[in-house]
C-alpha cells in the first residue's frame, strides 16, 4: 500500500545516521521536499544514560534497546544477527535508530591523507579513488563545521587544509602529555586527535565537554556530535522523518530509474513511496543487503549490481591492542576516551608491503579490569585495595587501526541458507579474511609497542597482545566507488552506474579504508552529495 504523504517527495533518503542526516539537511535547506526513512526508533539521551547505569553487565551496546524488527549485531552473542562464514569473523556492532552508530562512537574526525586516495598509483596495492584529495578538501571543511570539530593546526602527518578547524584542539590528559613527551624521544609524533566534541565552549546547541570519560557508549550531556542532531536540523528545514520503516525493495522501471521504495513496519505491513530521487544512506552491511534483495525483472541480480560488485570489497580496520603497566602513574580515565594519535605510520614507501596504521593511547579507566585480575590472584582486604590503586594508575593500552585492502572475495550476501530476521528478510552472511598485508603491519606494531613499554619502565616480556584482530565498526567498501562500471558500483559523485536517480551515501563507497576513522569522510561526501542533488534538482 502507498504511504500517505502531504506532498510527493523529490528526494527519499533511506537511513538516518550521519550520512542520511547530512544529505537530507542540505537538500531540505535548499528547498527540496525530503522524506527520511529510518529502520529503527527515535532515542532519548536521558533514557539511554539511565539504561547504561542500570545495565548489568555494562557494554558498548547496553544503553540501546533491542529492536526486534531491526536487529542490531552484538559481538559475542550466540544468537547474533550476522552469519559468519569466515575464515575470520567480521564482528561489527551498529545501532539501527535515528542517529545511527554515532550515538556510541569516539567522535574521532580525521581526514584521509592525499596519498590514501591513490595507493594503487603510489604503492601498487589496493585501489585508487576516482577523486583527488583537492576535490574533497573543501567538503571536509564543510563537514567539520556541520559536526563541530576541534583539532590541531599544522600537526605532522595530518592532511593539508585550507581553513582552520572550527574549534581549537582539546587539551591533552596527563597520560597523553606523557606519551607525547616519552615517545618524542623515540622519534614518534603524538598529536591531538581531531574530534567533534566541544572542548572549552558551546558549539551550536551542544554544551562543552565536562570530562565524563563515557563517550563510548553514550555521551551523557550531548557535548559530542551524533547523527540525530543532523536529522533534527533536516526536520527543522522541512524534511519528514518516518521511523521504524525497514526498507527492503527498490523498484526499477524499464529506463533503469528507481521509481519507489517499499518498506515494512514492525507488524510486517508493507508501504510504498514514490519519489524523483533516492539516496541509500544505510551502512555498509544493511545498504548492500537492500540492493541485493531487490531482485526483479529489470534488475535480476539486484539493484546497482550489473558489475557484481555490490557486497564485495568489504573492509574494516582490523585492530590490535597491547597492554603494559608503566613504572610511573599516568592515571587514565580523565577526559574523553581517545585524545591523541601516534601518526608516523600513517604513510610511507613501506605501504607497498604492509598496512598503514594509526596508534592510539587509551584514556579509558581500567579499574574493573585490574580489580578482577587482583581478585583472581587471591588478593583481599588491604592488599587488594592497594593493588587496584597501583595498577589502575599504571595500566596502559595502545590500540592500532590497520589499513585493509579492497578484496572482492570479502563480501556480504543475503543468507544462502534461508535464515531470516523477524520481518522475514534475509540475514546478512559475511565472507571475510585478513591477509598478510595486515599481518605484517600488526607484527611490526607489536614490536614497536614493546619498545614503547620499555621506555615507560615495563619489561618487554610483560607486554600483553590480543590474539587475532579487534573489529572497529568501520564498515567500508561494499558498494565501491570507481570510474569503470564493470568493477565498481558508484561514480565519483556517489551516483550508481546503473540507475541515474539513485545515489549511495556511506563508507561502503570508499575504495580504500586508510588508517583512520571513516566518519568525517562519510560526512564530507554526504554534504557534497546533498549539494549536488540540490543543484541538479533546481530548475
Amino acid at each position: 500500500m502507498a504511504t500517505t504523504l502531504p506532498h510527493r517527495p523529490q528526494l527519499v533518503v533511506i537511513g538516518a545516521g550521519v550520512a542520511g542526516g547530512l544529505v537530507a539537511k542540505r537538500a531540505a535547506e535548499a528547498g527540496l521536499r525530503v522524506t527520511i526513512l529510518c529502520d529503527g526508533p527515535e532515542l532519548d539521551r536521558a533514557d539511554l544514560v539511565k539504561r547504561f547505569r542500570q545495565a548489568d553487565p555494562q557494554s558498548l551496546m547496553s544503553p540501546y534497546p533491542l529492536v526486534p524488527h531491526a536487529p542490531q549485531p552484538q559481538v559475542a552473542r550466540t544468537d547474533d544477527y550476522l552469519i559468519q562464514k569466515g575464515p575470520f569473523p567480521y564482528d561489527q556492532q551498529y545501532i539501527r535508530a535515528v542517529g545511527g552508530t554515532t550515538w556510541h562512537w569516539g567522535a574521532a574526525t580525521w581526514r584521509y591523507l592525499p596519498n590514501d586516495m591513490k595507493i594503487r598509483t603510489l604503492y601498487g596495492v589496493g585501489r585508487d579513488w576516482p577523486l583527488r584529495y583537492e576535490e574533497i578538501e573543501p567538503w571536509y571543511y564543510e563537514a567539520e563545521v556541520e559536526l563541530g570539530v576541534a583539532g590541531p593546526e599544522n600537526a605532522p602527518f595530518d592532511a593539508p587544509r585550507s581553513k582552520p578547524y572550527p574549534m581549537p584542539e582539546a587539551p591533552l590528559s596527563y597520560l597523553d602529555q606523557r606519551f607525547s613527551e616519552v615517545l618524542a624521544e623515540m622519534g614518534y609524533d603524538v598529536i591531538h586527535a581531531p574530534q567533534c566534541r566541544n572542548n572549552q565552549r558551546v558549539y551550536g546547541d551542544r554544551p562543552p565537554c565536562c570530562g565524563n570519560a563515557n563517550c563510548m557508549p553514550i555521551c551523557p550531556i550531548g557535548a559530542q556530535y551524533s547523527g540525530n542532531m543532523s536529522v533534527e536540523k533536516a526536520q527543522e528545514a522541512g524534511a519528514q522523518l518516518i521511523i521504524n520503516a525497514v526498507a527492503h525493495h527498490l523498484e526499477v522501471d524499464a529506463d533503469n530509474r528507481i521509481v519507489a521504495v517499499r518498506y515494512l513496519s514492525p507488524s510486517r505491513e508493507e508501504f510504498r513511496i514514490e519519489a524523483d530521487r533516492f539516496v541509500l544512506a544505510a551502512n555498509g552491511i544493511e545498504g548492500p543487503k537492500i540492493l541485493l534483495i531487490s531482485q526483479q525483472e529489470n534488475a535480476p541480480d539486484g539493484v546497482g549490481n550489473t558489475s557484481d560488485m555490490v557486497g564485495r570489497n568489504l573492509m574494516d580496520h582490523p585492530g590490535t591492542m597491547s597492554k603494559f603497566d608503566s613504572k610511573e602513574p599516568l592515571w587514565p580515565g580523565r577526559g574523553p576516551n581517545i585524545l591523541s594519535g601516534i601518526v608516523n605510520l600513517r604513510d610511507g614507501p613501506w605501504r607497498n608491503e604492509m598496512a598503514a596504521r594509526k596508534l592510539m593511547p587509551d584514556n579509558k579507566t581500567h579499574v574493573e579490569e585490574v580489580t578482577m585480575e587482583a581478585i583472581e590472584e587471591g588478593l583481599t582486604g588491604t592488599a587488594l585495595r592497594e593493588a587496584v590503586r597501583y595498577r589502575a594508575a599504571r595500566r596502559q593500552i595502545v590500540f592500532s587501526f590497520n589499513e585493509q585492502l579492497a578484496d572482492p572475495e570479502n563480501r556480504i550476501v543475503p543468507s544462502t541458507e534461508g535464515l531470516t530476521d523477524r520481518l522475514g528478510l534475509p540475514r546478512p552472511e559475511i565472507h571475510y579474511k585478513i591477509d598478510d598485508y595486515v599481518h605484517r603491519a600488526a607484527d611490526d606494531t607489536r614490536k614497536r609497542v614493546e619498545d614503547m613499554a620499555e621506555a615507560f619502565g615495563a619489561e618487554r616480556d610483560s607486554v600483553w597482545h590480543n590474539e587475532g584482530y579487534l573489529p572497529n565498526n568501520h564498515i567500508t567498501g561494499a558498494t565501491i566507488m570507481g570510474t569503470d562500471p564493470r568493477d565498481s558500483v558508484v561514480d565519483s559523485n556517489c551516483r550508481t552506474h546503473d540507475h541515474p536517480n539513485l545515489w549511495i551515501s556511506s563508507s561502503s563507497t570508499f575504495p580504500s579504508v586508510s588508517s583512520v576513522n571513516v566518519t568525517l569522510t562519510i560526512a564530507a561526501l554526504a554534504v557534497r552529495l546533498g549539494e549536488h542533488i540540490a543543484s541538479e534538482a533546481r530548475p
